[in-house]
């Protein structure tokens, strides 16, 4: 980011979109963490959930059928719009163009996406914030963070994290990919799987062996740039749904890359990739509430103007009861994250509530777009309304970046209810 947009920051202003209109967020304290009991949100919240709106409205939601249709949306420009705005590291450090916020900005504007019409888009845009960076943002070298934060919070690169393999996705102890030391460099050998912004990724944030130690103190974080000769994008994934998000297959094939491109400390890499799961968790959560709130909305707004047998369907108790049930169990998955990151902006571990948001999200995105496409009937099962664009989306919640059964276990753990292993004799 130019230091003109660093200066624009440090005033508290936040640039807008392409023309460079500028809005003033006043007397934003970036020491100090919201509190719960102030319902997590404040005006200045409000005020860069506005700048981003404007962008949805005017450069993302009219283009989405289209980039649906192509099943793939331009990740480097739609980046780059958000990132002159300043939207791309509202928690990221402000000496490498970041904001310099609290976790709640970010969980604010997670939020707002959810007004984009589709789960692809939220989804790419995570990856970039709330999956790929962070542990670079707190552990890597102030050389890869020139290197690679800093372009990714202006948006003049796309990043994907690499974690998934063919055989193992949410078993991440279980991981294949090597990265073996030769002269002063790393030498790559593996492939990663379902890999999100993958067709179109500046860089990778690639997790890897790089011992032959124990599963959990074996792996490093390594800053692997996708240009690199031995690096092979084998295919864009065909998926039922997040159609405009391309989800590549990528191999790695004696793959050089240097060794200071590791992130933190060598070894250390199982450990920070749990750290950035619970950033990813919330995020995820925090990216289904707004959708759906609007598909109840929207779903009462039909079942109010549908009639049936002469009268409004909305005035079958079944459906405005049922509608009801929806919206409250929406609202206790929003009360849960909002605790949840008041605890991690706190500095608490979260490891807990996170999963309790992500396993919940992701059962109730099913449970309320399944509900909804039942209201609309007939329509329901066809391309032309939402409701059944987030029913294939949404499924995604209770697979990616940690399956529900998973959630379970960790959830299991901390309630010391896990069983034990049984012990060799």
């Amino acid at each position: 980011m130019s230091t003109n947009m660093s200066r624009l920051f440090s005033r508290n202003y936040v640039k807008l979109g392409r023309q460079g209109k500028t809005i003033c967020i006043t007397q934003i304290n970036r020491n100090k963490s919201t509190d719960v009991s102030d319902g997590l949100f404040t005006e200045e919240h409000k005020q860069l959930r506005d700048s981003l709106k404007k962008i949805i409205d005017k450069e993302i939601n009219p283009n989405v059928e289209q980039w649906e249709k192509e099943g793939q949306f331009p990740a480097k420009k739609v980046f780059k719009t958000l990132g002159n705005a300043g939207l791309l590291g509202v928690t990221k450090p402000t000496e490498y163009g970041g904001l310099g916020l609290d976790y709640t900005y970010s969980v604010a504007l997670a939020e707002e996406l959810g007004n984009i019409n589709c789960g692809g888009i939220p989804m790419a845009v995570g990856v970039q914030t709330d999956m790929s960076t962070p542990a670079l943002a707190k552990f890597g070298s102030d050389k890869l963070k020139r290197e690679f934060l800093a372009p990714s919070i202006a948006g003049d690169v796309v990043s994907c994290i690499g974690v998934s393999e063919v055989g193992g996705g949410s078993d991440v102890a279980s991981l294949k990919t090597t990265a073996v030391k030769k002269g002063g460099d790393y030498v790559i050998n593996g492939g990663k799987m379902w890999i999100t912004n993958g067709a179109q990724a500046d860089w990778m944030c690639l997790l890897a062996n790089t011992s032959e130690g124990p599963a959990h103190r074996n792996k490093s974080l390594i800053c692997l740039p996708m240009n690199l000769p031995g690096i092979t994008v084998a295919k864009k994934i065909d998926k039922m749904g997040m159609r405009c998000s391309d989800t590549a297959q990528i191999y790695f094939e004696d793959v050089r890359v240097p060794q200071d491109h590791v992130i933190g400390e060598e070894g250390m890499g199982f450990t920070y990739q749990m750290l950035q799961f619970q950033e990813e968790r919330l995020y995820g959560a925090a990216a289904t509430v707004q959708p759906l709130d609007n598909l109840i909305q929207s779903t009462a707004e039909y079942c109010r103007q549908r009639k049936v047998f002469g009268s409004p369907l909305l005035n079958n108790q079944t459906i405005h009861f049922r509608l009801a049930e929806l919206s409250t169990e929406v609202e206790s998955l929003r009360s849960l994250l909002y605790r949840a990151v008041g605890e991690h902006v706190r500095g608490k571990d979260v490891t807990k509530l996170a999963s309790m948001c992500k396993l919940k999200a992701g059962r109730l995105a099913r449970e309320v777009t399944d509900s909804c496409l039942q209201c609309w009937g007939g329509m329901g099962f066809t391309n032309e309304v939402l409701v059944s664009r987030f029913y294939r989306d949404f499924r995604l919640l209770s697979i990616g970046g940690g399956a529900d059964e998973v959630m379970l276990s960790i959830i299991c753990k901390y309630m010391n209810t896990l069983p034990k292993p049984p012990t060799s004799k």
